[in-house]
Parts: structure tokens; C-alpha cells; sequence
């Protein structure tokens, strides 16, 4: 298991920041390595993200130095949706299929998680968050069709989608962590306008369902410093509380979100007029 470390950054520090700087601290460049489980920890409110691609075996989380536990879930809970064929997560002996578009919540206190393909030839690929928890909650699968959607957008404005709510009070409980997954129509390039923040959650987005040539021009930074980090195909990006995060494509895209922090509440943004961004 590899684990990347990031330390938190100060938004005075960050808007002298280069491009390759602010790509080394916030772009998690490479989600999915073939029989690896590739994870970023940031220190923005301590959130777990990555990929775990088992192909040719096996793959298990575990506990490590830099969490300081003896399994990996001792402290924490965990969502996970698979956006690749059809896998299998191991919980404590029990198996969940999770199809492509499924996802897993997790909670606290599981022992055994481990990770399979049902076909090597198009394997699994599982996409996770994982956030500190006070509390044990128990393991809910959320098929694609049980997830919550929200229909939002206008195709004047280039924003039409579909939110569908997966780790959200909507669905399952959960001690702080929130995950979801957002659909843009074709012909929709923008994620979320007018831009917001947030300060009670950090959050990261996962980047998928592009071509090879396409990009998304991901806006963060504050509303007066906006800054922007090219995203290819399946790479994420951390965003903390006090930066705006929004995005638009060269055409419709997918992403994960992943929150913690605070609260829960989805609906708690605050939004920043169009004439106040610089």
C-alpha cells in the first residue's frame, strides 16, 4: 500500500505558488496502478483519497506508521465506488459485489478489507475516501440505483447534471465523511457555477470518463486569487475549505466528490457572485 503524504497549505502561501507547484501539493496525478492501492493523505482535515486496481490479485488495507493503528478502519470510516468491471470488497470474511457505478460505505472498526476483480481483463477499479470517525457505523452497499440523485443546471449556462448522493444522510449514516458522484449531459462543461466554498469542509474531486485529449481547467484558490490545475482522465484533486473549487471541461465529464470536515449538510455553500471572482 502506498501512502503520499501532503501537508496542509495556507492560502497566502499558496497564491505565489507556480504551476508545477500547485500541482505537486493539490493534483493526485496517478489514482489507479495495476495491483496497487495508491493513496493520498492529506492534512486537510486528515481525508484519505485514491485508487485500488486489483488485477492479478488480491489487495488488502492496512494498518501503517503514519496512521499510527493496527488496521487500517481502527479510526476511520471509508466510501468506496467502482468505476471499472465488476469487483468484489472482502469485509471481515463477508463479500460485496460491487458493480461498475456501486459503492460501499464502511464503517469504523472493520478489521478486514480486501479488494478483487471478477475479471482480470477488465478489472475493478475501486476509487475511496477515508475520514476520521468517533463512532462505528454499520456497512450499507449502495447500488448506482440507490443512490440519491439531484437533477440541477440549465443548458444555457452549460451546467446540467445529475448529482447522485452515495455516502450522504440521504442514503446512510456516517460520522463526518460525505461522497458522491456527478453526472454532466452532453453539451454541459461546467461542474458547479457560480463557484462556492465552503468553510467548514474540505473536499477532493476525482476526474473521470474522459478522452485522451480531453482536460478540465479545475478552478481553486481564493475568490480574489483564483488559480487553475489541468486534470486528464482519472486524477483528483484536493481542495481545502478555503479555496473555491469549481471546473469546466472540453466536453461532459464525470466526477467523485468526497467531503469531510464540520458538518454534512450539502447544501451549506457559500456561493461567490460572478463579479467577485479575479
Amino acid at each position: 500500500m502506498e501512502l503520499d503524504i501532503r501537508y496542509a497549505n495556507h492560502p497566502d502561501d499558496t497564491k505565489y505558488y507556480t504551476t508545477e507547484e500547485l500541482r505537486e501539493h493539490f493534483l493526485i496525478e496517478d489514482v489507479f496502478v495495476e495491483d496497487e492501492i495508491s493513496l493520498t493523505y492529506s492534512h486537510q482535515d486528515r481525508i484519505i483519497a485514491g485508487g485500488v486496481m486489483p488485477v492479478n490479485k488480491e489487495l488488502q488495507l492496512e494498518g501503517s506508521k503514519d496512521l499510527g493503528v493496527d488496521f487500517f478502519l481502527q479510526g476511520r470510516e471509508l466510501g468506496a465506488i467502482n468505476i471499472g468491471g465488476d469487483g468484489v470488497i472482502v469485509l471481515d470474511g463477508k463479500e460485496y459485489e460491487i458493480k461498475s457505478r456501486d459503492g460501499l460505505y464502511v464503517g469504523r472498526g472493520t478489521k478486514e478489507v480486501i479488494f478483487k476483480s471478477a475479471d482480470p481483463k477488465n478489472p475493478a477499479k475501486f476509487y475511496v475516501n477515508s475520514a476520521s470517525a468517533h463512532k462505528e457505523y454499520p456497512t450499507v452497499q449502495i447500488e448506482f440505483d440507490k443512490a440519491n440523485p439531484v437533477k440541477l443546471g440549465e443548458a444555457e449556462t452549460m451546467n446540467v447534471r445529475t448529482i447522485y448522493q452515495y455516502v450522504h444522510p440521504a442514503v446512510c449514516e456516517s460520522c463526518q465523511l460525505s461522497m458522491g458522484m456527478t453526472v454532466l449531459e452532453p453539451q454541459s462543461a461546467w461542474n458547479t457555477m457560480p463557484s462556492h466554498t465552503h468553510e467548514r469542509r474540505m473536499e477532493v474531486y476525482f476526474y473521470f470518463d474522459m478522452g485522451e485529449n480531453d482536460k478540465v481547467f479545475h478552478m481553486m484558490g481564493q475568490p480574489n486569487e483564483t488559480r487553475h490545475i489541468v486534470m486528464s482522465n482519472e486524477q483528483a484533486v484536493i481542495s481545502p475549505s478555503w479555496s473555491l473549487h469549481s471546473g469546466v471541461g472540453t466536453k461532459n465529464y464525470t466526477f467523485i466528490w468526497g467531503m469531510c470536515g464540520e458538518n454534512k449538510e450539502f447544501t451549506d455553500m457559500d456561493h461567490i457572485p460572478m463579479n467577485d471572482l479575479k
